[in-house]
């Protein structure tokens, strides 16, 4: 096979990869999918073995990641944490849906910035379901908050967003410099992607809900987890602040909640890890591997021309450029395969700064477009599959191509003006 034969192979099992990823044929589960991609990718020898395993290692500290708070999720619902946050919320919203939005969506933000987007979407969506049915209240805009906020808000610390951690690789910011490049961006993403959002629920939120519904008393598991998240949140910032990765440290923070939680009720882990749902962590490693086939094609190559090339006519004009292409991309490919094509293509391009950043809120923001965009929201979408809701492609598309824009081109429009 010539090398560019072997090149049009891994662009059409690629994309026929992603296509399954994002359509679900036959009902199928996208990690499926994505393992089918890298398996035909192996058997017909257009990428080594070696290479491929090396592919699936690079995901580690990802996966660790996932592990620990798919873990901190699964007791925290477990021990009645989020019917107990769901309640405090209903209670509070004072029989107005407007407000209740308004608070789960701050719910949203804080815990978005400090466990990061995928913990919003598998922490917070059962909390949110479970207010809204405590409030006799359609679920879904307050469903949608967690998809949106989940990326919305994930400029706001590293450990907001594993894409940043994929992003920068080894070459995170510190936290002080972080906050001077993101701090503006972050804050007008959020409040864009609240008002829009808000405005396309309009009609949803109209009807006055529940108020009124029992506090039930939180157990003593519930509150060992809700310790758990706290002081995983907190050991993440220490962990960042470092330049520590975040996947060892997060992983353990989950198991120790969990067996702490089981020890004192005597407990089997069998539930728990049941109710996890380890089909992500496949899904995470095939598209590692289809990145790796895509960059021994010398796709990352042409891209880092590219860009050497728009940079060197005009830096603001190819930050601007590359960031609103890249969230375009990450749609039609989810933004974890895309954030690790553009990572390699910014070092090989030597790329400036602004055009980094402009990338890294591409990356972030991007996703909101689509129901696959990131791994939050395939995350998002298997959590309200198993509360009995489904979205679909063109339904979530509907809201998102109101959501995104606003949010990206103001967020990529300050970065250029910090």
């Amino acid at each position: 096979m010539t090398a560019t034969s072997a090149n049009l192979a891994i662009w059409i099992i690629a994309a026929l990869a992603t296509v399954g990823v994002l359509v679900r044929p036959f009902k199928w589960p996208e990690a499926v999918w994505a393992v089918l991609g890298s398996v035909a990718l192996l058997v017909f020898g257009l990428l080594p073995l070696a290479d491929g395993l090396g592919a699936v290692g690079k995901g580690l500290d990802v996966y660790l990641f996932l592990i620990g708070m798919m873990l901190l999720s699964e007791i925290a619902r477990g021990e009645g944490l989020f019917d107990w946050v769901a309640a405090f919320a209903v209670n509070h919203a004072d029989r107005s849906p407007k407000r209740l939005f308004l608070l789960l969506y701050g719910v949203g933000v804080v815990v978005t910035a400090f466990l990061s987007n995928d913990a919003a979407a598998v922490v917070l969506t059962p909390a949110v379901f479970a207010a809204a049915k405590k409030a006799k209240a359609d679920p879904l805009p307050y469903l949608f908050i967690c998809a949106f906020i989940a990326n919305a808000a994930s400029l706001v610390l590293p450990i907001s967003n594993p894409a940043n951690l994929v992003l920068y690789g080894d070459h995170t910011p510190p936290l002080g410099r972080w906050l001077a490049r993101f701090a503006l961006p972050s804050l007008l993403s959020i409040l864009a992607t609240y008002g829009v959002l808000r405005w396309s629920q309009r009609a949803a939120l109209t009807e006055a809900c529940e108020c009124g519904v029992e506090q039930a008393k939180l157990s003593a598991g519930g509150w060992t987890a809700l310790i758990g998240l706290v002081s995983t949140a907190s050991v993440l910032l220490i962990v960042s602040a470092l330049n520590i990765q975040l996947g060892g440290a997060t992983c353990v923070m989950g198991m120790l909640t969990t067996a702490v939680v089981l020890v004192r009720k005597r407990a089997s882990p069998l539930p728990v890890l049941r109710g996890v749902s380890w089909s992500v962590l496949p899904l995470v490693a095939g598209l590692f591997v289809l990145v790796e086939a895509l960059n021994r094609s010398g796709l990352t190559g042409a891209l880092a021309s590219l860009l050497r090339v728009g940079a060197s006519e005009s830096v603001d004009g190819a930050a601007a450029a590359s960031g609103l292409i890249l969230a375009v991309v990450s749609n039609l490919m989810n933004n974890l395969p895309a954030g690790l094509i553009a990572s390699t293509t910014i070092v090989q391009a030597h790329a400036p700064q602004k055009v980094i950043d402009a990338l890294l809120i591409g990356v972030d923001l991007g996703p909101n477009l689509s129901i696959t965009g990131s791994l939050a929201t395939i995350l998002w979408l298997t959590a309200i599959r198993r509360e009995g809701q489904t979205i679909g492609f063109v339904k979530f598309l509907k809201v998102g191509a109101l959501v995104m824009p606003p949010a990206l081109v103001l967020a990529i429009g300050a970065r250029l003006l910090v």
